[in-house]
Formats: C-alpha cells, sequence, structure tokens
C-alpha cells in the first residue's frame, strides 16, 4: 500500500488558516529615536519601549525594531540576544501587538542572550499589556 501523497487533501477537509502578517522591521534612527520617547515598560530579560505612529505617519502594520548596546557583549553576543529578540517578536507581536504602533526590544546585558526563551515571550506579552493598558482612560 502507498503512503499517502501530502500535497493532496481529501475533499472536505478545510485549509490552515493564514498566519498573521508578520511586523515591519524599523530601519531608521529616527524611527528608534520617537520610540524612545514613547512609552516604556522593563523586563528582566529586555527593555520594551512603544509608541503609536501620529496621523502624517503611515499607519497600518506592526512595525519592530531591535538594538543591543555594546554593554550586552562582544559581536557575538549582541547577534545572538538580538536573534532571540526577533524570535520573540515574531511569535508574539502578530497575535498581542496593536497595528499602528512601534515596537523597539532592548537586549540587557548577559541575561538576553541566555535567559529562558518562553519565559522571554511571556515576559513580552506582559510588557505589551502595560504599555496598552498606560494608554486606557
Amino acid at each position: 500500500m502507498r503512503a499517502p501523497d501530502p500535497s493532496v487533501r481529501p475533499l472536505g477537509e478545510a485549509k490552515a488558516a493564514p498566519a498573521a502578517p508578520a511586523p515591519e522591521v524599523l530601519c531608521q534612527r529616527s524611527d528608534f529615536l520617537r520610540a524612545s520617547r514613547g512609552k516604556r515598560a522593563g523586563t528582566h530579560g529586555f527593555h520594551l519601549q512603544a509608541r503609536e505612529r501620529g496621523p502624517d505617519e503611515p499607519a497600518g502594520a506592526i512595525r519592530v525594531g531591535f538594538t543591543c548596546s555594546k554593554k550586552v557583549g562582544n559581536a557575538v553576543a549582541r547577534n545572538r540576544a538580538k536573534r532571540r529578540l526577533r524570535e520573540i517578536a515574531r511569535l508574539t507581536l502578530p497575535a498581542h501587538g496593536t497595528p499602528g504602533w512601534d515596537y523597539v526590544l532592548v537586549g540587557r546585558p548577559e541575561v538576553t542572550g541566555s535567559m529562558d526563551f518562553a519565559q522571554m515571550q511571556q515576559d513580552l506579552v506582559a510588557a505589551l499589556r502595560r504599555v496598552h493598558r498606560a494608554e486606557a482612560p
């Protein structure tokens, strides 16, 4: 008996729901500076900076940036920390972020690169709640 072809699905079987769009990445220094003047929420593993974009800026998608200073460590340590921050943002922001907002994740020395990954995800969800709760009336 032949194994079923994975590219063919039986009739009546629903397609998987499309994944949420990935956040856009901040690249310009001016975007990072504006986010640094916005709302903040610190966690053990990283620092979150967030701001709502103004009416004169492009609305829509969630935008996110990542930064790690030399205090985090050498280039290898900084790149590892940023890779981990990118992954928690990719997994968490589509579900918990707010469109029209910019978020910047800042790595912390000796913690971001080695902290438990699941705990970092939970910390990002909690930080997002704190940032958005502060704006509610």
